[in-house]
């Protein structure tokens, strides 16, 4: 395997971005290929059961291949796909969920109905790091924790680009204590939250945040607040140590107001949220709802339409204060707990008509999926963002007892693994 140009035929997609070919009996990883194309590869790494290589020549193109829009794709660690025609990228996510889904032992698999929005544009938060001497905002290169610079990123929203183009331009001493950046905006583009993360303590980060806050509004497009979290090792958001202007905003999806604050969790597409709200909540009635892993209560609003009663779970602090103001008003009970302790103590409450489930990335994991196997709810919507771990659910929830009815692959992620 150590020809630097080996041949390789691609034979699909695998998840990881890569696409999958086959050399001397050993499954050979290479990354920007296409299902069906002839390609010259090197080694990049050779394992025992597996070797990963590096794209060098396209000797035979698939159809679906294209020029991609971003000058930094490639070298850029954020997208996988651009090469190929948005509509074969849809087709390989199609092929790679099935296809986890046949290893885990799923088996009746309905038709994987795709629903797509604009791919790009889309995103309506972004996170940076900041390059200190000069200042520069930055993704991370590829397979690296090297920080590449970026001027734009067209799957953001144009806002969240001029935005960035703002901070390149004018970093007012950001640079200084600033660690990383982050650009959310709300449906309309009107208004814009800005995350800083930094090592400084709390009453530094104050007089920071206090000193730059007012040139801030004068440059940044659509500010209308900034908060600033703690750099912790291993955690997303860390502690939120100062705050000026809004600490949260307004956002509008299917057509019910969302208070979304500084550290909350939301979707990220803005074109597929409305879509994804109608597919968790239309058509569902009945007496009792749970919406576990609420959030800030995206489905909880939408099933407090349909359902005498609302539980919405979620164990996140500013969170569960989103959720409590907005489902204000509306018959719901809030419950601040992880999933797994209040499925415990909700065994005895007998089962709802629906629970909706939207884990992180680990997915449910034995002992929730066991105690929903128990509750027996007569509709259990599982909205899930890695087919590996869903697979692994889905086959211990039909175990216990359920079966799969419909399947919907929503491309949230677009010129990406996601």
């Amino acid at each position: 395997l150590h020809e630097p140009g080996m041949k390789l035929r691609i034979e699909k997609a695998i998840y990881g971005g890569a696409g999958l070919a086959r050399a001397e009996g050993k499954a050979v990883f290479v990354p920007f290929a296409l299902p069906g194309e002839l390609v010259e590869a090197a080694i990049a790494e050779n394992n025992k059961s597996y070797a990963t290589a590096e794209l060098q020549a396209v000797l035979e193109a698939s159809e679906a291949r294209q020029a991609a829009a971003c000058p930094y794709f490639g070298a850029c660690g954020g997208c996988h796909y651009q090469h190929a025609e948005y509509a074969a990228q849809v087709e390989m996510k199609r092929a790679i969920l099935r296809e986890a889904l046949e290893r885990a032992r799923v088996t009746e698999i309905p038709e994987i109905e795709a629903v797509t929005g604009e791919p790009f544009g889309y995103r309506n938060r972004v996170r940076l790091h900041v390059e200190r001497n000069p200042f520069r905002l930055c993704y991370k290169k590829r397979n690296s924790h090297v920080n590449l610079p970026v001027e734009g990123c067209p799957v953001a929203a144009p806002v969240l680009e001029g935005a960035m183009a703002a901070l390149n331009r004018e970093d007012d001493g950001l640079g200084a204590w600033v660690r990383e950046i982050e650009l959310f905006t709300d449906h309309a583009q009107a208004a814009v939250l800005v995350g800083f993360w930094t090592e400084q303590e709390k009453g530094e980060a104050a007089r920071s945040l206090e000193s730059c806050w007012a040139r801030l509004q004068n440059w940044l497009p659509g500010i209308v607040g900034a908060g600033v979290f703690s750099a912790e090792r291993g955690a997303t958001t860390g502690k939120l140590l100062a705050q000026a202007g809004e600490g949260s905003l307004m956002y509008r999806a299917g057509g019910r107001d969302y208070r979304v604050s500084l550290g909350s969790f939301f979707q990220v597409n803005r074109f597929l949220i409305d879509r994804l709200v109608e597919l968790v909540a239309d058509g569902q009635t009945g007496g009792v709802a749970w919406d576990l892993y609420a959030g800030v209560g995206l489905f909880s609003l939408a099933l407090t339409e349909r359902f005498g009663e609302v539980v919405a779970v979620e164990s996140g602090g500013a969170a569960v204060r989103d959720l409590r103001e907005n489902l204000r008003g509306k018959r719901h009970r809030v419950v601040s707990a992880e999933t797994a302790p209040f499925l415990r103590r909700a065994g005895q409450e007998g089962a709802p008509d629906l629970v909706v489930v939207d884990p992180p990335r680990a997915g449910l994991g034995r002992e929730v999926t066991t105690l929903l196997g128990k509750v027996r709810a007569r509709n259990v919507t599982y909205v899930s963002c890695d087919p590996a771990t869903l697979s692994r659910d889905l086959a211990a929830l039909l175990e216990s007892g359920y079966r799969l009815a419909t399947m919907h692959l929503v491309d949230l992620f677009p010129q990406t693994l996601h």
